[in-house]
């Protein structure tokens, strides 16, 4: 029984030491990320290229959050469009993976609200 005891405190203090090291590598990398979207390390870059130029336009990404969430494009004003319309169609995929029908209809109402913008093919 004494070997037993012996051998279950040298477990204990094993797997506390793996602990604590653990959590103090952790602590040690600085990751760069944006908080609470992305675990550090994979934030993909074109991903915020492309959000970010919505972010320009006041509200933009509020207005097309909305259309996303609730089907009605009434509130996508003329510049959200005129950004949305600017961006490469490759971000699409990305920016609403899981509905890819959205942004060729939000596309298509921006064509009826600011006539320059072409229609999606």
């Amino acid at each position: 029984m004494g070997s037993k005891a012996v051998v279950s405190v040298y477990l204990i203090i094993s797997l506390c030491a793996t602990i604590i090291v653990t959590r103090g590598v952790a602590q040690m990398q600085n990751p760069q990320a944006i908080p609470g979207h992305f675990p550090p390390g994979l934030v993909p870059i074109d991903l915020v290229k492309c959000w970010s130029s919505l972010f320009t336009v006041q509200g933009c990404v509020l207005a097309i959050s909305n259309s996303f969430f609730s089907g009605k494009f009434e509130n996508v004003e003329a510049a959200c469009c005129k950004v949305f319309s600017t961006l490469d169609a490759n971000c699409w995929p990305h920016m609403f993976p899981l509905n890819p029908f959205f942004p060729p209809l939000l596309k298509d109402n921006c064509a009826r609200i600011t006539p320059n913008s072409p229609p999606h093919n």
